[in-house]
């Protein structure tokens, strides 16, 4: 009878050790047990805006789980405060460095079918470092849009489609973590001349421009910035779109700005290290780059310039 006891008892045990850690609840989780439940992105890795639903783990990690290994300042953009926003793990990608380790986890965060691919970058100590959004399928411009990423590891990411007369157009931005501790661009690939590009897609074009300094800011047709409402008076919608040295220097760039007075307003978001200074003075907006903003841009050109707003359509009389 001692005998099945102990067997029953070791079994139960056993049992116990191998049941899966859970993440997914509200209580505190042991450092350790965080990164070993989430588990190892075989490389190369590769997945596509039309798939990316299928790339995530089926467990979950909750939010207040994730909020003790990843800032506030960082999860706010994440809007995770949403009931309906689920984080599932994608994979961790551990690499040796100089006797120390960059450990990559990447994250899929969902809502009503809108799926996010996040890198997050920590160090030996498994403190947080960075973090990048490397792919999300809420894109609708024609191209399909991909991840790959290498044993480096570097990410990869790119756009493509099949033209009416079927040729192939691509562009490709590779980008990797660096001694700065911030994703770099490496790798800018692309068979697409932008120059002659007769149509720049502006992403939030159609998006209201009832509040005052909402509107259309231009030099030229690949020059200019559009201003559009956002959550209140004080925050506003932008995408900025520049073509300098005889368009052989690119920078494009869109995010929310905030005013920090009535002409004076910051484009600041966490874990970019680009900062961007907007000055209203009348029908003059004036931009000064004050961080580094080289990933969203070429290196021989800066995001520093004027532009005039552009008056809106009359409405016509019936």
């Amino acid at each position: 009878m001692k005998h099945v006891l102990l067997i029953g008892l070791l079994l139960s045990l056993l049992s116990c050790k191998d049941k899966p850690i859970d993440l997914s609840g509200d209580s505190p989780v042991k450092t350790e047990d965080f990164f070993k439940a989430i588990r190892s992105l075989k490389l190369p890795f590769g997945v596509a805006d039309t798939n990316l639903h299928k790339a995530a783990d089926t467990m979950r990690i909750g939010a207040k789980v994730l909020a003790q290994f990843v800032p506030d300042s960082v999860l706010k953009t994440w809007k995770l405060s949403d009931k309906k926003t689920i984080i599932k793990p994608v994979g961790k990608i551990v690499k040796e460095k100089n006797k120390e380790q960059e450990i990559y986890v990447l994250l899929d965060v969902s809502k009503n079918k809108v799926h996010s691919l996040y890198a997050i970058v920590f160090n030996t100590q498994l403190q947080y470092v960075t973090s990048k959004l490397l792919l999300d399928n809420s894109a609708q411009d024609g191209y399909v849009h991909l991840l790959s990423i290498n044993r480096e590891p570097t990410f990869l990411v790119g756009r493509e489609k099949i033209t009416a007369d079927n040729q192939l157009m691509y562009t490709r931005n590779g980008w990797a973590f660096n001694d700065a501790g911030i994703f770099m661009v490496v790798i800018n690939d692309s068979n697409e001349d932008l120059k002659k590009r007769n149509e720049i897609i502006n992403p939030i074009d159609t998006l209201p421009t009832r509040n005052k300094l909402s509107g259309d800011y231009i030099r030229d047709k690949k020059n200019f910035i559009s201003i559009r409402d956002g959550k209140d008076p004080n925050n506003y919608l932008f995408f900025i779109y520049f073509e300098k040295n005889g368009g052989n220097c690119i920078g494009e760039l869109k995010g929310d700005l905030q005013l920090r007075d009535k002409t004076n307003a910051q484009y600041k978001e966490s874990g970019d290290p680009c900062v961007i200074d907007f000055r209203f003075e009348g029908s003059r907006l004036v931009v000064k780059e004050q961080g580094s903003c080289g990933n969203h841009r070429g290196i021989k050109c800066f995001f520093d310039d004027s532009y005039i707003k552009k008056n809106p359509p009359k409405k016509r009389k019936r």
